[in-house]
């Protein structure tokens, strides 16, 4: 995942208790109409970043007006005045008429309305409010996740464990097999350096990035996460991969484009361009990780895996280049890539398992063991992702889930994928756009 966040500020518009700096969109877009939803989108921004004082981490990247960042700083509201912000927020923009509005100014304001809701709902989490796991995510992302019983995962297992027969607990097998495609740690830099290239050579030749685009990237450890994209602004990123457990083959490729090409930073870089630096809306400017934001944005970055290597060409790619980067013997690949693609069936049952804990009705022990049995992590690894549960709570629905209903919704809009994706990716299509009307 995309984050251990830096916590940013800004002073508030309208609603704040001290006056606006006087900044406006055309700082950032010279030439532009100012409309009746910008004043609002100046005070969301203004928003966001004050919650991000009171929960560092909230705020996932912000890159527009460094002054708006130091006044939020200086003075940000507390909860009860930041709730009462948000619905007068809300009011608001529930009073700027949809007949006034062109059709991308109602999908504004309709993505406006929407982010500041799951503000609302993060300063009454904040304040101490408690949510179910289904409810929490819907509030927060903006979809409602299935949580399946845990037995509906059991075939799967039963498949997983015919493809890699032996004796012992199938976790064990599994974590065996895996073990012959571990980087070695001297070779993990040339290996990621090799996948993120191919990422981003298959995505230039779909999308038009910006000319400046750039990343750095860096190996750290102790952390919830496996990967992490931090955006800069100004079309950068860095890009860090926590190296404190095994890194296998096709994790370098799923990191490399879940993180760079056409993950997060290519997301961010064409907002930033679409929005920001295009037409001014600034409300762009800034991420809120617990937003509806995240469900495109996770969503895409996994689909983005399958969009940039389809069929079998993952496979490929890791048997002739990877595999002799890291000194490995590519001869049980196919075998791998079935266990890969039956693994990620599993991938739900993490939302039961995580909805169990987060109410109490499991300890944490047997909440590891569940994660075992039913990720086929070892217990390092299990225990590393319910750090990762405690940290982000139902933000874990928005990498299975979104990436299927991402797929989905691309697939829609017809046989161009990159086409379609470079659509979602520059827009400000909402998670309940994406959910075709029954």
């Amino acid at each position: 995942m995309r984050r251990l966040i830096l916590a940013f500020a800004l002073l508030l518009g309208a609603c704040a208790s001290q006056p606006m700096a006087t900044v406006t969109p055309e700082t950032l877009s010279p030439v532009r109409v100012e409309g009746p939803l910008d004043a609002i989108a100046r005070d969301y921004v203004g928003l966001i970043l004050e919650i991000g004082e009171r929960e560092p981490g909230y705020v996932d990247a912000y890159y527009g007006p460094a002054e708006w960042q130091a006044a939020a700083k200086a003075a940000p509201r507390d909860l009860p005045q930041l709730a009462a912000g948000a619905a007068d927020m809300k009011a608001r923009l529930n009073a700027v008429p949809a007949s006034g509005l062109d059709a991308d100014s109602r999908q504004r304001k309709a993505y406006l309305l929407a982010h500041v809701s799951a503000a609302a709902a993060r300063i009454r989490m904040l304040s101490g409010e408690k949510l179910s796991f289904a409810d929490e995510a819907e509030a927060l992302f903006g979809i409602r996740p299935e949580l399946r019983p845990l037995a509906s995962f059991d075939p799967i297992l039963a498949r997983i464990d015919a493809l890699v027969p032996g004796q012992g607990d199938l976790t064990d097998r599994v974590t065996a097999f895996k073990a012959q495609y571990q980087i070695p740690k001297d070779r993990l830099q040339v290996v990621m350096d090799a996948a993120i290239a191919e990422c981003r050579r298959r995505t230039v030749q779909h999308i038009a990035l910006p000319a400046n685009e750039r990343f750095t990237l860096s190996f750290v450890g102790d952390k919830p996460w496996s990967g992490y994209n931090y955006y800069l602004g100004d079309a950068a990123s860095r890009i860090e991969i926590n190296s404190d457990f095994p890194i296998y083959t096709e994790r370098a490729i799923d990191l490399g484009c879940h993180e760079g090409y056409p993950g997060h930073h290519v997301y961010n870089a064409l907002l930033e361009r679409t929005f920001v630096r295009e037409k001014g809306w600034v409300e762009m400017s800034v991420y809120p990780l617990f937003s509806p934001m995240s469900f495109v944005a996770e969503g895409s970055a996994n689909y983005g895996i399958d969009l940039a290597f389809p069929g079998d060409e993952a496979i490929a790619f890791e048997r002739d280049v990877l595999f002799p980067l890291a000194g490995l013997d590519p001869s049980t690949v196919e075998a791998k890539a079935e266990l890969m693609t039956l693994t990620r069936q599993l991938a739900r049952a993490e939302y039961t398992i995580a909805d169990d804990y987060l109410a109490g009705r499991v300890g944490r022990e047997e909440t590891i063991a569940r994660l075992v049995k039913y990720t086929l992590a070892e217990p390092d690894k299990a225990a590393q992702r319910l750090r990762f549960i405690d940290t982000y709570r139902s933000y874990i629905i928005n990498y299975g889930l979104g990436r299927d209903v991402v797929q989905a919704w691309v697939e829609q809009q017809g046989p161009d994928r990159w086409q379609g994706t470079e659509t979602l990716l520059s827009s400000q299509i909402l998670p309940v756009d994406l959910i075709p009307e029954a």
